[in-house]
């Protein structure tokens, strides 16, 4: 049995998992513009190719695994917040791990 917020259960474990890398790397959260031109190009493209894709009838959402709610009146608002969330976490994964290079690098 499916919960309607099982989609967005996930993006807020994945967003709770990476929120400590915040305090490990630069600064994601801080820097919102640099943060917004990062994921604002990922947003634009794979929201359009899941449209496409819906659309064309290659690509669908079950339903009872999400709240209902469509933008434009095909696009979960889950999927939009996944293409939000995930490339998040893969810049406050790249910048903790950056961060922590350069301190390596210098100490050592």
């Amino acid at each position: 049995m499916r919960s309607q917020y099982e989609y967005l259960m996930v993006l807020g474990v994945c967003v709770l998992i990476t929120l400590p890398l915040e305090w490990m790397g630069r600064g994601v959260y801080r820097r919102g513009p640099h943060l917004a031109r990062a994921i604002a190009p990922v947003l634009l493209v794979l929201a359009v190719w899941d449209v496409v894709a819906i659309v064309r009838g290659h690509w669908s959402f079950h339903p009872e695994a999400t709240t209902g709610v469509l933008l434009g009146g095909l696009l979960p608002i889950e999927e939009v917040l996944f293409f939000v969330v995930i490339p998040l976490c893969a810049v406050l994964t790249y910048e903790a791990v950056r961060g922590h290079s350069e301190r390596w690098l210098r100490d050592g």
